[in-house]
Parts: structure tokens; sequence; C-alpha cells
């Protein structure tokens, strides 16, 4: 007789939640499973129960642990980000990669809290909130004076990256975790969560360095206005969306401030849309010719059609994995890279206390223990 295969009980809610929850529909995962979609819907409702091989590769579908499966209910967890990607077809549609960065983010999130609460760190923001009724610009000057970006300072810095790491470490010293995943472009640029401290702005890693920074300090622009999202940053797009538009100005602003602007402008006003220009530019300021082109509309520079005329310029996506010769990129810069010096510096202080276990602070960074000191060694300040 053939030996009867061993399946699992999952209670129907579990299931749906479990699956809705990492993007997957029954046509995807009937393929995945070589089964039916008839099966899979068995397993939604609770008239048929998964083997254990399928168990084992569900887990590994939805990236979730296999005790996931046996809770007797699903798990509550916060809202997703209000979505502000103004795609009318996918509003609250999101890629399975985005959703799991979601997800990560989250756990992060509770983390960095947990951590926090066990050495006595504060957790807390004490930022200058900005109102939509107010000018960004003004708003802008007074964080950029804050942080000390002087023209001089920006000028001085060697790339974009050099700028974006700056920016980086001044608003996780506000008590602020800036994360980099990667996630299709056309479906996020980036999000951030105040519903809880410590606040998180992630960008995506897929994007070229200078569309990060337009996104870091348009997700930062977010949190001053007090709203959890989801979006789209674009220099480019004239968003239908008040909040959004403000928090363009507010990232615009940041960058090159009017005053600066101005300035350039005025000196380049004869050849202000040639190539050689727009490079020259952005490579003193560390911005992308996208947010120039706009901020010399706006500015009154060049007209809309002048723009458009020029608008395929945009910054190309960035392809990220791998490193010259096809060699991946070395796990504990990965990490340093998603994570930043922040939370890293964070999970070492709590292992050093002994709050926390070796196995712990390998899980916490997603590491493996040959790469652990060094890690912590790079992130150390």
């Amino acid at each position: 007789m053939p030996k009867e295969s061993l399946t699992i009980k999952i209670e129907s809610e579990v299931f749906e939640w479990l699956k809705d929850s990492s993007g997957w529909n029954n046509e995807e995962l009937a393929k995945r499973l070589k089964t039916s979609v008839e099966t899979i819907k068995k397993f939604e409702t609770g008239e048929k129960d998964p083997s254990l091989r399928q168990l084992r590769e569900l887990s590994t579908i939805f990236k979730r642990p296999i005790a996931s499966f046996f809770l007797s209910k699903p798990k509550l967890e916060k809202p997703k980000p209000k979505d502000y990607r103004l795609i009318p077809e996918k509003e609250n549609q999101f890629d399975k990669k985005t959703l799991l960065v979601l997800r990560k983010s989250r756990h992060l999130q509770q983390v960095a809290k947990e951590l926090s609460i066990n050495i006595n760190y504060k957790i807390d923001s004490k930022l200058k909130r900005g109102k939509i009724s107010e000018k960004p610009e003004i708003i802008a000057k007074y964080y950029r004076d804050l942080v000390q970006l002087s023209e001089e300072k920006q000028i001085k810095f060697k790339n974009p990256y050099e700028l974006f790491h700056y920016l980086r470490d001044v608003l996780e010293e506000l008590n602020i975790y800036v994360f980099q995943f990667s996630m299709p472009v056309e479906d996020a640029r980036g999000f951030v969560f105040v519903d809880d401290t410590p606040y998180i702005i992630v960008v995506n890693t897929a994007d070229s360095i200078e569309a990060r920074l337009f996104s870091l300090m348009h997700e930062f622009a977010h949190i001053l206005l007090g709203e959890s999202v989801i979006d789209m940053p674009d220099p480019f797009l004239s968003s239908r969306s008040q909040i959004e538009k403000w928090c363009n100005e507010f990232s615009a602003s940041f960058l090159l401030p009017k005053n600066i602007a101005i300035k350039l402008f005025d000196l380049y006003k004869d050849n202000l849309t040639e190539k050689s220009t727009l490079k020259t530019l952005s490579n003193r300021y560390k911005v992308s010719k996208a947010m120039l082109l706009v901020n010399m509309n706006r500015l009154n520079y060049i007209s809309t059609n002048d723009l458009n005329a020029i608008i395929n310029i945009k910054p190309k996506v960035k392809k990220e994995g791998k490193s010259k010769g096809g060699v991946g990129i070395p796990s504990d810069k990965k990490r340093l890279s998603e994570m930043g010096n922040k939370f890293i510096s964070l999970v070492a202080n709590n292992f050093d206390k002994e709050k926390i276990t070796y196995t712990d602070a390998l899980n916490y960074l997603s590491i493996k223990s040959k790469k652990f000191n060094k890690l912590l060694s790079q992130a150390k300040k």
C-alpha cells in the first residue's frame, strides 16, 4: 500500500491572510505547488488540508515561518500606509516584493522599539511639524539650517552617495530610522511609517542615488505632516494630490534652495538646458537633472513646453545586486546599506549589554556569524 501523506490543518482565515498579505493569487499558487486552482480554493475554505511538503513550500512562497500556519487566527498587523502612488488601477495593490519590504520594515520598526526600551534609549522624535497651509520652502530652510547643510558643504561632497549618507546620519540623529531595500520602481519609490515610534523611512535601492535623495527628503516631509504613506516621489510629476505636491516642493527646496537655484540659473541662463550645463550643476550639487529642470520651470527660466521636450532625460533605474565581475555585494556591506548605522549599532549595544543573545543579534541583522564582527565594526562610530 502506498504510504499516506501527512496533512496539516490550517484555519481557513489564517490561510487567506497569509496568501493575501504576500500578494499571491490562486492561479499563481496552483502553478507553484503543481496542483489545481480548485485545490487552492479548498485550502482557503478548509475543505482540504495541505501536505507537509506543500506546507513547507507555502512557507517559502509566502516568506513566513511555518509557525504562522498553526495560528488559530490571523495575526493583528498594523495597516499598510496610505497609498499616494495615484495609480487608480493599482490602488492598495502591491507587488509581492513591495509587500515583503513593507512587512520587513514593520518588523524592524518593532525590533528597534523593543531594543531601544531595553537600554533606555528614547524612541520619539522632537520635530518642528509642518502644515499643508505653510510654504514648504520655509520649512525646508528651517531643516536645512538645522542639519547644517550649507551650500559650501553640499558642493564639497564628492558624489551624491556622500550627501545621502550625511542626510541619513542627521535624520537618524533625529531618531528617524532610514532603511534601503529593493522594490520594483514602477510599484513604489519610498514609504514612511509614523503611526508608531520610532519613525521609519524606506527608500528604493532600485532607484538611482539622485532619485533616492529626492525620495528621502520627500518622505521626511511626510513625517513632518504626520502621515504614513507609500508613494512614488518624482520631481517631474505635477501631482494631483496637494500633499504630494507639498512634499515634492519641500524636497526640491531642501536639496536646492530657491536663492541658490536663482543664482545658478542666472549664471548659466544662455545655455541653461544644454547637457553640459545640466551635468555640471548635477555633479556640483548632487541632485538629478530632472530636479534641476523642474526647478527651472517652477522659477520661470524655461517653459512647460521646453520641460516636456527634454523630459526623457529622467534618471535611469539602477541595477543593483552585483559588483564588477558579477560578484555579489558582500553581506556585511549590504546589511549596512539596508539597515544603516543606527539600527546596527542599536543591536550591537543590546548584545554588548547582554540584553539579547548572539543568535538574536544574527537574526535581527540577517547576517551569518562569520560576518558579524565585521558588520559591527563598520557601523560603530
